[in-house]
């Protein structure tokens, strides 16, 4: 055994005499309060934001008056860190079993990335224990489904965060006309329906051109075999007028004669067939080109009609914007509520992303979410929430100017739920066609997020579905773009 001198042996009485001193000052201070399921004491309203606060281990949800809804959660452990951020609600499935974990149970599950990572019903110990998931008491699980719709507001903060009332003359600009919110369901319809006629119609003048198509190469292939027995008729007319000339006898001229006749009237009904057939063929040819135009054209209209129903319809959606200084660019997004064509989620329209000025770009900025909780008179009733403080949120929209033509294109429909996000970050690879934003803290621990597979890629809708791509997605596990298939779901 080893021996301790007397220094040691003083060293240890001195820790322990620490120890104990510090023991006894925790039991002096009050151990702050566990989180408790809690619900307001009035009608909740349309949820329109949740928050999930990684150090206080709570979730609380809010309606346009306040918080509604609050509860204690288990975010994850160490190296499996639920990440810091901003999401929102991208699918829901009531009995969900993990693909990821052995079939685990996720009851009440509430995807906000494609990669895996969702508030769902579980077991809470008391601390952070899952592997990134954000797991909510059962039944508090159970309760919220029903309220919850694809596209609302998930907020992950490290520190305890809440919206405040808030105004700003960039908020100002967000006053939506009154006369056009009240239009924009008639005008979506009818341009809907307008849209519904011009397919029609470009898929009868496609078909009408395609007939027309089919007709003129008939044409044609007639037109060829009329040249090549006119050639014929015509060579045969030559060696018919040679071999008179060369003839003889009476009875030689007398059949040359003959032939030459023949030819000559084979050569004419010929020439006469040849003539007929183009008259005609210019005719058909002259039909078939127009045909072509007009399909050209129904297809342009079928396209403008159906962008023009899309916009409409999208005007009666909230409009969320993005701002990264990361980027310097300004994203929107609205959900068409069109359900993803490979399946799962929802497609979000994502037509615009244009360059924005930010004052002093080399500054770090913050992450502030501004959410247009109700209407105000004739404006907006706004909140900030803000999960990363370089700039407050003051500061920060004071820093930016939203291009006059992205105004111009979403203000005069602009409704409640419509939220605008200024952050540092760029935007996670998980955003994509079938989410609103994914934007992570790149500042806090967010293993449970680096851990998972990025989502796949899968198939995309263009623009108001005329046509399909696919879509690059970023591993950061190896820091390479890579295509793949199927889904992501976890």
């Amino acid at each position: 055994m080893r021996r301790w001198g007397p220094a040691a042996i003083v060293t240890l009485a001195a820790i322990a005499a620490l120890t104990a001193l510090t023991a006894d000052a925790a039991v002096g201070q009050p151990r702050p309060a566990a989180p408790k399921e809690a619900t307001a004491p009035r009608e909740a309203g349309e949820l329109i934001m949740a928050i999930v606060s990684i150090k206080t281990q709570q979730v609380t949800f809010y309606d346009a008056e306040g918080w509604i809804f609050r509860a204690p959660v288990s975010t994850g452990v160490k190296e499996r860190e639920t990440p810091a951020g901003v999401f929102a609600v991208i699918e829901k499935d009531k009995d969900h079993h993990s693909s990821m974990y052995d079939d685990a149970w996720m009851p009440h599950m509430q995807r906000i990335t494609w990669n895996g990572l969702a508030l769902h019903g579980g077991p809470l110990p008391g601390y952070a224990a899952s592997h990134g998931c954000v797991r909510m008491p059962f039944g508090f699980a159970e309760k919220l489904f029903g309220k919850t719709r694809i596209g609302m507001r998930v907020i992950i903060s490290p520190n305890d965060a809440a919206p405040v009332e808030f105004s700003h003359p960039a908020l100002s600009l967000f006053t939506p006309n009154v006369e056009a919110i009240a239009a924009a369901p008639v005008h979506a319809e009818t341009l809907a329906r307008e849209a519904a006629e011009a397919a029609t119609a470009g898929v009868e003048t496609k078909k009408a051109a395609a007939t027309a198509a089919r007709e003129t190469a008939s044409l044609t292939s007639s037109l060829r075999k009329l040249e090549l027995l006119k050639r014929s008729a015509d060579a045969e007319f030559a060696s018919a007028d040679k071999a008179l000339a060369a003839a003889k006898t009476d009875q030689a001229k007398a059949r040359a004669e003959d032939r030459k006749q023949k030819a000559a009237a084979k050569a004419t009904e010929v020439v006469t067939q040849l003539d007929t057939a183009k008259a005609d063929a210019k005719s058909k040819l002259d039909a078939a080109a127009a045909a072509k135009d007009a399909a050209k054209a129904a297809e342009t209209k079928k396209a403008a009609s159906a962008k023009a129903a899309s916009e409409a319809k999208l005007a009666l959606e909230p409009v969320s914007i993005y701002i990264s200084r990361a980027k310097r660019k300004l994203y929107v997004r609205r959900n068409t509520h069109k359900p993803a064509p490979d399946g799962g989620g929802e497609v979000f329209d994502a037509t615009i992303e244009v360059p924005v000025t930010i004052r002093n770009p080399e500054k770090r900025i913050g992450t502030h979410v501004f959410t247009a909780m109700a209407r105000k008179d004739a404006a907006l009733r706004w909140t900030a929430v803000t999960i990363d403080d370089a700039d407050d949120a003051k500061d920060a929209l004071d820093r930016i100017t939203i291009p006059q033509d992205v105004l111009d294109r979403i203000v005069p429909t602009a409704l409640p739920r419509s939220s605008i996000v200024v952050s540092d970050e760029p935007l996670s690879a998980e955003t994509n066609y079938r989410t609103e934003f994914v934007a992570v803290l790149s500042n806090q621990p967010q293993g449970g997020f680096i851990t998972r597979e990025p989502s796949t890629d899968a198939l995309v809708a263009s623009d108001n579905f005329f046509g399909f791509f696919f879509q690059r997605n970023w591993s950061p596990q190896t820091g390479n773009a890579r295509w793949r298939g199927g889904q992501g779901y976890r």
